[in-house]
């Protein structure tokens, strides 16, 4: 048992990856799926990105949930947000083919850096400014170069379309990667060392 009856994690986020993983490591959550402007600002650096849009999603969620939140006495959110980055580019979730396989092509052959960013939120009953804490993971993934026609076939799948970078990492995208650097499940969209201490700082154990 990873949370007792007075208090209620959620997840906020939509990602069936970010699930899986905390069901990887059998914590009990609930999700709520929050939608924020995720646009980013003018010169805002890659880091400072991710970190405003896990604490943005975070915040979100509590805004929605903190009336209910009395009736557990504790309410602690997890959030997160995944960029890839490359050329200082921020590569977000391609919008239609074309985006993807620009996205792809830019990846092709070159070494790029994936950040993703945690936000807990964690608030008590009487606690009327939650306590949030955040941190950054970075990796580097390196990619194969890519054919044309490897890239269109791709494309032709259902996996590029809702990915920061058009990839995934656990998918068939594998076999465009020679080496990765850092955090498998950070460039899945949630890293489980990480995440694990944040939960651990809220009393939120997972072992």
């Amino acid at each position: 048992m990873t949370t007792t009856h007075t208090t209620q994690l959620i997840l906020a986020s939509a990602s069936p990856r970010r699930r899986e993983l905390l069901q990887q490591i059998e914590l009990q959550f609930h999700v709520h799926v929050v939608e924020i402007d995720e646009t980013p600002r003018l010169n805002e650096k890659p880091g400072d990105y991710v970190l405003r849009m896990a604490e943005s999603k975070a915040s979100a969620a509590y805004k929605n949930l903190r009336e209910e939140h009395k009736k557990f006495g504790r309410l602690v959110v997890l959030s997160a947000d995944t960029s890839v980055i490359c050329d200082e580019l921020i590569l977000g979730k391609p919008f239609d083919k074309e985006a993807a396989r620009k996205q792809l092509r830019m990846l092709s052959g070159r070494v790029h850096q994936v950040l993703t960013s945690v936000a807990v939120l964690a608030a008590d009953e009487d606690q009327l400014t939650p306590f949030v804490q955040t941190l950054v993971s970075q990796s580097s993934v390196e990619f194969a170069q890519l054919t044309s026609e490897g890239i269109e076939k791709y494309l032709q799948t259902d996996e590029p379309y809702d990915k920061a970078g058009s990839y995934a990492v656990q998918g068939m995208a594998a076999q465009f990667i020679k080496h990765i650097s850092g955090s498998y499940s950070g460039i899945m969209g949630l890293p489980l060392f990480e995440t694990a201490q944040l939960l651990a700082a809220a009393n939120i154990q997972t072992l």
